[in-house]
């Protein structure tokens, strides 16, 4: 057996699988046995799988190799699912009561395509109600904790996920994003989240095929070449999902090393300061694009000519009406709407007030600012900002009430920073910017060219192999060494 280290990155392990290195049982012990050490600090996974059915399911893995059959490049991987995706024979729960015994009979595409590429599914990870709030805990499971400090917050929605990476409890981890919640969690806790464009991973099955666009899945991985090679499993076209972008013809994993001397950035910051920020983090965040700028890429500081309340306003009508067309139809009786949690029943009833003209008019806002978008990418070839507006904020605080001083009027206005990403439907990549004195991790979003997935990842190794923190692993992995 060749001993597998923790905070080994994903293509390291795909490869020593393939070359019967390591085992699939011996990795799927390795694995069970980290996170029998690790996750009952930070909670991160949960309806974890009996231990016999996964080991049986390991073995059954390597009697495929003995025959050279290998389904892909996940082959053999444990993985945790972000609990907002249907597993078929795994519970999932979306974080609420009103699903809390729910069994799907059937994989969403993105877990059927997880599995197809030889991964096996261990379990599910933790995520707010019905992903509402950019902090994970909810009445089924309870708080997933930051994998660099159980004291503070993990993020969300897709905290368990980049919780259960950073701590090496799974090779690899989907998330998803509407407002932040793949950017934020990798940003809080030093790893890498990838928004790709709108399109380039279908979601199916779904009611609507072509309404609702603020939500897409994607990978989140400890290194650029980990994230591209599972966007590699989980893209591409699918009937099903008409608007979904076609299969790309090579891997996005190729040829992701670039020069970028002549790279232009557009540092937007706080907006001018317009966004309430803690202070240290756009210090840091600013800071960090040097390992780009010590390659040759320019940092210009850049405030938008563009209204920001414009994409707040439009951004609040654009996610109620999605979130209340999402909730409406789970609420089976009179009663139930008192199971959702207080920010789930504002947004319900503030989307169902809402007309189509309120729909039309947020609507256009957001066409005028992807518009503008291709202006200023004329200019520059990223726009960069902090993946947050403050710094990991108290576990069992619900949600952060000011900033500053400066009231936060929603329990979502302090991540109000991701809106202009989620917005242009452009691929939006969470890089590690390093830690403050307190060792609080922060992340930098970068925001890529319309449909420039490829082009962003390759922005996104290029800062990886300059940035030393992305590889400071949480102190916690110490005390559960393999």
């Amino acid at each position: 057996m060749t001993p597998m280290s923790s905070h080994a990155d994903a293509t390291d392990l795909s490869e020593q699988i393939s070359c019967r290195q390591i085992t699939c049982e011996e990795v799927m012990r390795a694995y069970l046995d980290r996170i029998a050490r690790l996750n009952p600090a930070v909670n991160a996974i949960v309806s974890l799988q009996p231990e016999d059915e996964l080991l049986a399911q390991a073995r059954n893995a390597d009697m495929e190799l003995s025959r050279g059959d290998r389904r892909g490049w996940m082959h053999g991987f444990p993985i945790a699912i972000k609990d907002l995706s249907a597993t078929a024979g795994i519970r999932t729960t979306y974080g609420s009561p009103l699903h809390a015994t729910n069994m799907p009979a059937e994989d969403g595409l993105m877990v059927e395509r997880i599995r197809e590429a030889g991964a096996i599914i261990i379990g599910k990870t933790n995520t707010p109600e019905f992903g509402l709030g950019s902090h994970t805990y909810n009445p089924i499971f309870g708080i997933t904790r930051n994998a660099y400090d159980p004291n503070l917050s993990a993020g969300g929605s897709s905290g368990g996920a980049a919780v259960a990476l950073a701590l090496d409890m799974v090779p690899i981890a989907d998330g998803s994003d509407m407002m932040g919640s793949l950017r934020n969690p990798a940003g809080w806790n030093n790893v890498f989240g990838f928004r790709p464009s709108f399109g380039r991973v279908p979601s199916a099955p779904s009611p609507d095929v072509f309404l609702h666009q603020l939500s897409t899945n994607g990978p989140m991985a400890k290194t650029a070449r980990d994230l591209a090679r599972f966007l590699d499993v989980i893209a591409g076209y699918a009937p099903e999902a008409p608007l979904s972008l076609a299969t790309e013809p090579t891997s996005f994993a190729g040829g992701l090393d670039r020069d970028v001397k002549d790279l232009r950035i557009g540092w937007i910051g706080s907006w001018g300061g317009y966004y309430p920020t803690e202070h240290g983090v756009l210090e840091l965040t600013r800071a960090g694009l040097g390992a780009l700028a010590d390659q040759g890429a320019t940092v210009e500081d850049l405030t938008p000519e563009f209204e920001a309340n414009r994409l707040w306003d439009a951004w609040l009508v654009l996610r109620q009406w999605a979130v209340s067309q999402r909730l409406q139809p789970v609420l089976v009786s009179d009663g139930s709407i008192e199971l959702l949690k207080p920010e789930a029943r504002w947004e319900l009833e503030q989307g169902l007030r809402l007309t189509a003209g309120d729909v039309h008019r947020a609507s256009v806002t957001r066409s005028d600012w992807v518009r503008y978008l291709q202006k200023l990418f004329s200019q520059f070839d990223v726009l960069a900002l902090p993946t947050a507006q403050i710094f990991a904020f108290p576990a069992e605080l619900t949600w952060p009430s000011s900033i500053n001083d400066r009231p936060m009027d929603t329990y979502h206005r302090w991540m109000e920073i991701v809106v202009p990403g989620s917005l242009s439907s452009h691929p939006v990549a969470a890089v590690p910017a390093g830690f403050d004195g307190s060792g609080r991790a922060m992340g930098i979003q970068l925001l890529g060219r319309a449909r420039a997935d490829r082009e962003l990842l390759q922005i996104v190794s290029c800062f990886e192999r300059n940035a030393p923190w992305v590889r400071q692993a949480p102190a916690l992995l110490a005390h559960a060494s393999l």
